[in-house]
């Protein structure tokens, strides 16, 4: 029996007649850091996309932690948390959007675990905890995203680009934020970025895709 916490199998997806996934087998295991490289319209962000249940593939076998994608419960399917390039906020505060995810699932001492990981990506909580979405700067902003993710210690977190359009201050943090998940709580990272040296550096797997097909790097 496959023990990987991500299995797949002749996966495939299809957007319009146009075969933009074709992925053999993958395995993924658990507390590992998987680097995803490869140029704009390779399939990186579809991949993560399934990965993240979020859609689901044409064709092929899909198991998270020994279940099939169609019997994953919601429980498991918390475990799993994705940042994209371009975050969503709420219109709402930044306390409000950090404490969102919580909330739902049913935690309302919210104050605490907020302010740590707001101070976990460098964001002082006696100033941000307050402030509007809109007073946000692109680097800030992002990072209010990630805090709304690291917040919920995601046994999975899958990043699509997450420093790409931020400063190099809001950059670094990103970076030291995520890895400190994976070092502090066992989390599994998979992380889309142009930034291969770094990937170089921290990564167990480095795969390449292009149009669709997967390769190893490393």
């Amino acid at each position: 029996m496959n023990k990987s916490l991500y299995h797949l199998e002749n996966l495939t997806q299809v957007y319009r007649d146009r075969t933009v996934l074709d992925v053999d087998r993958l395995d993924i295991e658990v507390k590992t850091i998987t680097g995803l490289i490869g140029p704009n319209g390779s399939g990186k962000s579809t991949l993560m996309r399934i990965l993240a249940f979020l859609e689901k593939p044409a064709s092929g076998r899909v198991t998270f932690r020994g279940q099939p994608l169609s019997q994953v419960s919601l429980n498991l399917r918390r475990e799993v948390t994705m940042l994209s390039q371009e975050p969503y906020l709420l219109k709402r505060s930044v306390q409000t959007n950090v404490s969102y995810g919580l909330k739902i699932r049913g935690i309302s001492d919210t104050q605490h675990p907020v302010r740590r990981a707001l101070e976990k990506v460098g964001l002082d909580p006696a100033r941000f905890s307050q402030r509007s979405w809109r007073e946000l700067s692109g680097g800030e902003a992002q990072r209010v995203a990630l805090a709304a993710r690291l917040v919920l210690k995601p046994k999975v977190l899958l990043l699509d680009e997450p420093t790409a359009n931020v400063d190099r201050e809001s950059s670094e943090l990103i970076l030291r934020a995520v890895l400190d998940a994976r070092n502090q709580w066992g989390t599994t990272l998979i992380i889309i970025s142009h930034q291969l040296t770094w990937l170089r550096q921290i990564a167990d797997h480095i795969l390449a895709l292009d149009y669709g097909r997967l390769t190893c790097v490393r």
